[in-house]
C-alpha cells in the first residue's frame, strides 16, 4: 500500500474533486463517517456544510483540509467492505478516527485506490497537527495496515513499478481542456507534495521529466504581472502543446503563492540530502576518470538521479539540475558547490576528450614522418603507440630538484656557546 497525503486550505475543492469523479462515473462513494446522515442521504451541500461548521470554529487555522489517497497493488482484489475497513484503520492510526471523513473508491486507474477527505479542526475548535504527518504517523500506519490486512508491501518492486509515474504523451491526449487537466493533475498530485524543490526552475526540472511545465509566461503578460501560473503539457521536443490550465483550477491549488511557501520550507528540508548527491557524482568520476557528459548522466541514472541539462537557443549549456528520486530532492549544480556547477562539470568531462584529441593529432603527425619499412606498406600507428603517447601526455613531468646557486640561501653558521667556568 502507498499512502499519499495532501493538505490544503479549501475543503470545498477536495470535496468537489471527488464528487465530480462520482458524477462522471469514475468513482463511487463508500462511506461518510461521523455525519448525522448516511452517505446516500446527503447531497454535496450537506457534506460541505458539515465540514464548514467545523472549519468555522478555528478561523486562524489556514490549513484545514486533509485529502489522502491509499493505493494498492493491481493484483489485489479488494471488496468495498475491506476498503472501508482499511480506511477506518488508517484514519484511526493517524489520529483522525473521531473526525468526520468521507471515503471514495476511484475507478480511473489500473490499480485499486481510495480517496479520503476530512478536516483537522475538531469539535472544540482545536486543530490536529498535520506537520510531517506523511513521514511520521502515516508511514507507521501504512506498515501496520499492510500486516493487518495482508497487503502487498510498498517496498516491493512490484508495487513500486505499478505506481511509477510515467511521462505524458501529448499525442495520446484527447483534445480539450478536461483531458489535459486530468493528465497534468495526476503528475502534480505526486510531484508537488513529495519532492523537495527550492525554486520554480527546480520544480520544472522534475515536471519536465514527465512532459509538464509550470509557466509564468513573459514578463509583459498579465499572468506574470498578477503572479499567475499556468500548467502546460510538453511534447517530446519540449515544445508547449495543448490547452494551458490555470493553477487555481486544480483542486490542490498549486498556485505561485502556495509554491513560494513550499520553496522556503523545502530549501531547509533538502540540505541534509546534498551529501548523497555529491558522493554519487564524485564516485562516478573516480570510477571512470575519462568520463564524458553522457556517461555521467547514464551513471547517475543508475543511482536513480536524473540530470537535467539547461541550454540556450544556440545549444550552449549554461546549467545543470540534479533530481534525486531516492531522496526526492532537487539541486541546482552550483548550489551543491562550485565543483558541481555546469561549467566545472563540463570542464571535467571535456578534459579527457581534449587530451585524447591532442594525442591522436600528435600521433598522426609522427606517423607521417615515419620511414616506410617495406615497399608500399607504410607503418600505421598501433594501439600500443597511441596508448603510450596518451600516457605520456597525462603523466606528470619529472621536476628537477636542481636549484641555481644564486637562489640558494646561505647557511647561517651556528655560534658555539662559551662555557663560563
Amino acid at each position: 500500500m502507498v499512502a499519499r497525503i495532501n493538505t490544503g486550505k479549501s475543503i470545498s475543492k477536495a470535496l468537489n474533486y471527488n464528487e465530480k469523479k462520482v458524477q462522471q462515473g469514475q468513482a463511487e462513494l463508500l462511506l461518510a463517517h461521523n455525519f448525522l446522515k448516511e452517505a446516500d442521504q446527503m447531497t454535496f451541500y450537506d457534506k460541505l456544510r458539515s465540514f464548514e461548521k467545523l472549519t468555522s470554529l478555528n478561523e486562524r487555522a489556514t490549513t484545514n483540509t486533509l485529502h489522502v489517497s491509499l493505493n494498492f497493488d493491481p493484483s489485489e482484489k479488494l471488496e468495498n467492505e475491506k476498503l472501508i475497513a482499511i480506511a477506518g484503520s488508517y484514519m484511526k492510526r493517524i489520529g483522525f478516527g473521531d473526525q468526520p471523513y468521507i471515503v471514495y473508491r476511484h475507478l480511473d486507474t489500473g490499480h485499486p485506490h481510495i480517496h479520503i477527505v476530512s478536516t483537522n479542526i475538531q469539535r472544540d475548535g482545536s486543530r490536529i497537527s498535520m506537520h510531517n504527518m506523511g513521514r511520521n504517523q502515516s508511514e507507521v500506519a501504512r506498515k501496520e495496515i499492510e500486516i493487518e490486512f495482508d497487503l502487498v508491501k510498498a517496498e516491493s518492486k512490484k508495487l513500486t513499478d505499478a505506481l511509477k509515474l510515467k511521462p505524458l504523451n501529448a499525442q495520446k491526449l484527447n483534445p480539450g481542456k478536461r483531458s489535459t487537466k486530468a493528465a497534468i493533475s495526476n503528475v502534480l498530485s505526486v510531484v508537488i507534495p513529495q519532492y523537495k524543490y527550492g525554486s520554480l526552475p527546480e520544480l520544472n526540472a522534475i515536471l519536465k521529466l514527465y512532459n509538464v511545465m509550470a509557466d509564468r509566461c513573459s514578463e509583459v503578460s498579465d499572468t506574470y504581472k498578477h503572479k499567475g501560473l499556468l500548467y502546460r503539457v510538453l511534447d517530446e521536443k519540449g515544445n508547449k502543446v495543448g490547452t494551458p490550465i490555470k493553477a487555481s483550477l486544480f483542486y490542490m491549488k498549486p498556485t505561485l503563492p502556495f509554491l513560494e511557501m513550499r520553496f522556503a520550507e523545502n530549501g531547509t528540508l533538502k540540505q541534509p540530502h546534498a551529501r548523497r548527491l555529491r558522493a554519487a557524482i564524485d564516485y562516478a568520476f573516480l570510477k571512470r576518470p575519462g568520463m564524458t557528459l553522457s556517461g555521467l548522466i547514464a551513471d547517475l541514472n543508475n543511482e536513480r538521479i536524473s540530470t537535467v541539462i539547461r541550454q540556450n537557443k544556440d545549444g550552449v549549456i549554461y546549467g545543470i539540475t540534479y533530481v534525486d528520486h531516492q531522496t526526492k530532492c532537487v539541486f541546482n549544480g552550483s548550489d551543491l558547490g562550485k565543483p558541481y556547477s555546469a561549467k566545472m562539470i563540463l570542464e571535467k568531462c571535456n578534459k579527457k576528450e581534449n587530451d585524447v584529441s591532442l594525442a591522436l593529432a600528435d600521433e598522426k603527425k609522427k606517423s607521417q614522418r615515419i620511414e616506410i619499412t617495406q615497399p608500399g606498406s607504410p607503418v600505421s600507428p598501433s594501439k600500443e603507440t597511441g596508448t603510450a603517447i596518451l600516457d605520456s601526455i597525462i603523466k606528470p613531468e619529472n621536476v628537477s630538484d636542481y636549484i641555481p646557486y644564486q637562489l640558494k640561501k646561505a647557511k647561517r653558521k651556528r655560534r658555539k656557546k662559551r662555557l663560563i667556568m
